[in-house]
């Protein structure tokens, strides 16, 4: 029964993180990421994703303010934060939100603002859907630890 339920877990990790790499939403990159998970850092991914997350809110934060100023002008400064969360995306395997990066440093290299909202709001959906997936893989993940943890004394024989 315990090896069972460790068993489904893993299975559901695979299932989600197949359907994450057939959406586009992960790529290759992600998969490398895990690899350099061990048991001298079982948590590196998480770690990784989480210092991923709390950056990626700090850049997001900072577009809006850019956008939302009335007289905003400053697209070399957005720019800026958009080469930092592509970099960023790109390194954990981000691929759709590096993707919208893309076109969103697009819109702001020609000064197109209503461009950059429609990118702004597509970069925040694209995040909020990769953060949301992540933390769900991350929970099966501790759960299937803690599954695989679980040890019962042997009884004595006397």
């Amino acid at each position: 029964m315990l090896g069972w339920g460790v068993d489904r877990l893993r299975a559901d990790m695979s299932r989600l993180l197949a359907i994450l790499f057939h959406q586009g939403v992960l790529d290759e990159q992600f998969l490398q990421l895990q690899q350099l998970q061990d048991e001298s850092s079982p948590n590196f991914v998480s770690e990784v994703v989480t210092i991923y997350f709390h950056e990626s809110e700090k850049l997001l934060r900072n577009l809006r303010g850019l956008l939302l100023d009335r007289e905003f002008s400053d697209y070399k400064k957005m720019g800026i934060h958009l080469n930092q969360f592509m970099g960023s995306s790109s390194s954990i395997g981000a691929k759709r939100v590096r993707n919208v990066c893309v076109a969103f440093r697009a819109a702001s290299e020609q000064n197109n603002r209503a461009g950059c909202l429609r990118a702004l709001e597509l970069l925040e959906h694209e995040y909020c859907y990769l953060k949301n997936k992540l933390h769900e893989l991350f929970q099966m993940e501790q759960q299937r630890v803690l599954a695989a943890g679980v040890r019962y004394p042997l009884h004595q024989q006397h």
